[in-house]
């Protein structure tokens, strides 16, 4: 999903309603934000360090998702998840969500989470009280170019409203589960 589409938010909910999922922590080289905890929103690292582990090949995926700005899925996150028995759940962008498709094929279920309007974004982003007035217009932009990707995820989720979103994302990743064999509780 763009930024601000509502990922984190419907992330959530999917780990309250399935224990059997498990979040994949991100790496990230920008700014940790208030109220963001290092190991459990992201894995907070220097510019040096991330591209460090490139190099070394420790990541799934990768992108620069803004200049400078990288974010990446670190392989050992899935020996971590994997270990403890469960499914994996990522936050990612859309070229990383279509990059790990890619890798995963039909172990995957590729959700696009979409906005209800590029307007809707913007006040989305406005309301976070965030980012600057540059980075909302670079998101934006970003936001537009995005959206036309939304054909080549699995099923799309439209956040027109917040409820819509958590059922319908729920009904879709519970008939993944259930098609390949992994066992339901959901709370």
């Amino acid at each position: 999903a763009p930024s601000g589409a509502g990922k984190t938010t419907l992330v959530r909910h999917l780990l309250s309603r399935f224990p059997q999922l498990e979040f994949s922590v991100s790496a990230c080289n920008r700014q940790q934000r208030v109220g963001e905890i290092h190991g459990k929103d992201y894995y907070f690292i220097s510019t040096e360090e991330f591209l460090e582990k490139v190099r070394n090949e420790e990541f799934l995926e990768y992108e620069e998702v803004y200049p400078n700005n990288f974010y990446g899925t670190l392989k050992s996150e899935l020996r971590r998840i994997w270990g403890h028995g469960r499914v994996v759940l990522f936050d990612v962008d859309v070229h990383g969500g279509l990059d790990l498709k890619i890798k995963f094929t039909d172990n995957a279920l590729a959700v696009f989470i979409k906005p209800p309007s590029l307007e809707a974004l913007e006040q989305r982003l406005r309301k976070r009280n965030t980012e600057s007035e540059q980075k909302i217009k670079m998101r934006l932009e970003k936001a537009a170019y995005e959206m036309e990707y939304e054909k080549r995820f699995d099923t799309v989720v439209l956040n027109d409203t917040l409820e819509h979103a958590k059922e319908e994302i729920a009904a879709a990743v519970g008939a993944f589960l259930v098609k390949n064999n992994v066992s339901i509780q959901s709370v």
